[in-house]
């Protein structure tokens, strides 16, 4: 690997000249943001607005999946029992009132002017309906569940939520996916329909599902009937439309399209150039990281140690995401940094083993550690589908594997199979590494180091710490955030030792909005809540 100062390697400088070519071939621009959870408030409304997402949603069922195209499109239809802010907190929302009574037991008091679409009021009888959904086997939120015992109906406005151990990460996690209030009889009315383009959205908020039409396009329409004033939203329609990033790029050029969270921070540099169109980065979770599997090529932690020590972050930052994403050391964005934020930066800043880019000594570590575990007998295989981040990544992975000592190859599966290795493993088993942005629905550390434990879902490569099992336990017990925070360090210190994922980069939220369009968050709330009732002309008399 080539010091920083020579610039990336050939594989990354391949790359970043192709990047630059889809780019435009004009001066250098500015490729840092300051950052900010918002945007300014609309000064007028909107007739409709499109809306671009990175591919058409596999379902609308959130239980069922909860990406990122459908979150964007249902975390305006469908409000949770908490809310999150731009600054990626959490509040009462749909519950007025919620908080702990004892050691075991979550209170949940509901605001009583909440309605569904047809006026009829949001009781515990529906609250508890939802929660056994999410909890259930197989649901998408059944890991925020895991300590439950019951969900009881406690009042026509009250449920209280018992648990095995106090879970400080359990009404956090109620502003996300989990903490959706669906409205029963319409799944049931919709039967196997839910969640299909012939589907309701089942829910309140803002907007309503007009349309799905498949392969083309979603309309949500405002709720003229939506209970709560304050919250309205500002622009008619919304349509949402789907297209490959470069396509999206170009529809936000021309005005085709007026806004996109756009599904990769290196397609904003050539809008930074266009003053028809406005960028902005806030915070978020979404950590890019290489995921280890079962498959047991990376099964001996000095190997992972290895080759996170060989891994030139710092070019892939600027060759696959245009200088918009920053190296990273840990698996969770600071936007996860939901409370003691000085004592979690003062954690980051000591981790080690995961250097922007690689120093001599660096390498020299990195070849002990092979030699003492040995090297594979088959080449290390890193997942690509041709997508160019995972494919600078991949690239990236196995120059650095080269650069050790390590023998490693690229496997390019489908783009659409991609999203199948975190359920399927039988396509694990074809690879021991794939990169993906990870992100996490709440602001607390724990929320994502919970993933170590040895019975976590996407634990794949066998990491197993009774000490570490112990600690989560403990760290979702605790109350108190000073000692919560302390705990949720300790977990991120055994975590980085282990390398059980290897970090790459940290990317911002980064949204792109037309000139004449404000009001939506800059932050990863987009992802769970309604974002778009915001959403605005920049102008009055504009619609």
């Amino acid at each position: 690997m080539k010091d920083r100062r020579s610039g990336p390697p050939a594989a990354l400088a391949a790359a970043g000249l192709l990047l630059a070519s889809t780019a435009c071939a004009a001066a250098p621009v500015q490729t840092t943001l300051e950052q900010s959870p918002t945007t300014a408030a609309p000064a007028g409304a909107l007739d409709t607005v499109t809306w671009m997402l990175p591919e058409e949603p596999g379902t609308l069922d959130l239980d069922g999946e909860g990406g990122t195209a459908q979150n964007t499109v249902m975390a305006n239809t469908c409000e949770r029992l908490m809310r999150m802010t731009p600054e990626l907190g959490a509040v009462p929302h749909l519950a007025e009132e919620a908080g702990w009574e004892g050691d075991d037991a979550v209170v949940l008091r509901l605001n009583r002017a909440a309605t569904f679409r047809d006026g009829t009021p949001i009781t515990a009888d529906d609250v508890v309906w939802s929660m056994e959904r999410h909890a259930a086997e197989g649901a998408s939120e059944a890991d925020e569940y895991a300590n439950v015992e019951s969900i009881d109906k406690t009042g026509e406005y009250e449920v209280t939520v018992r648990m095995a151990q106090a879970d400080a990460v359990f009404l956090p996690a109620m502003a996300g996916n989990g903490g959706i209030v669906y409205d029963r009889r319409v799944i049931e009315a919709d039967g196997d329909a839910y969640g299909t383009p012939d589907g309701s959205d089942a829910c309140t908020g803002p907007y309503r599902l007009a349309e799905w039409r498949s392969g083309t396009q979603v309309i949500l329409e405002r709720d003229e009937g939506y209970w709560n004033p304050e919250g309205a939203a500002t622009t008619d329609r919304v349509v949402f439309r789907w297209a490959e990033q470069s396509a999206v790029v170009n529809m936000l050029a021309t005005g085709e399209a007026d806004g996109a969270y756009l599904d990769t921070a290196a397609a904003a540099v050539p809008l930074l150039r266009d003053e028809t169109v406005q960028v902005f980065q806030g915070p978020s979770t979404n950590v890019w990281s290489l995921i280890t599997t079962e498959r047991g090529g990376l099964a001996d932690p000095r190997l992972r140690r290895a080759l996170s020590l060989a891994l030139e972050r710092d070019g892939i930052a600027r060759a696959a995401f245009g200088g918009l994403a920053e190296p990273w050391s840990t698996p969770l964005g600071p936007g996860g940094w939901g409370y003691e934020t000085a004592r979690f930066r003062q954690a980051y800043d000591a981790i080690e083993g995961a250097p922007a880019s690689p120093a001599g000594q660096d390498l020299e570590r990195a070849r002990a550690l092979v030699a003492s575990a040995g090297a594979p007998e088959e080449p290390i295989v890193v997942a690509s589908d041709g997508e160019p981040a995972r494919t600078v990544i991949a690239n990236a992975v196995v120059d650095a594997a080269r650069t050790i000592g390590l023998e490693a190859e690229i496997r390019t599966v489908p783009r659409q199979q991609y999203g199948s290795f975190y359920v399927d493993a039988d396509l694990r088993s074809q690879v021991d590494l794939f990169a993906d942005e990870y992100w996490i629905s709440k602001n607390d550390p724990v929320g994502f180091y919970k993933n170590g434990a040895s019975d976590a879902g996407v634990n794949y490569s066998g990491f197993t710490d009774p000490d570490y099992d112990e600690l989560v336990k403990d760290a979702q017990a605790a109350t108190d955030d000073a000692e919560r925070a302390e705990l949720a360090v300790e977990l991120e210190r055994r975590w980085s030792e282990a390398m059980v994922w290897i970090p790459v980069v940290q990317v911002p939220t980064t949204l792109a909005m037309g000139s004449h369009v404000t009001g939506a968050p800059a932050s990863a709330a987009f992802l769970s809540g309604p974002w778009a009732a915001g959403l605005g002309a920049r102008e009055e008399g504009e619609r």
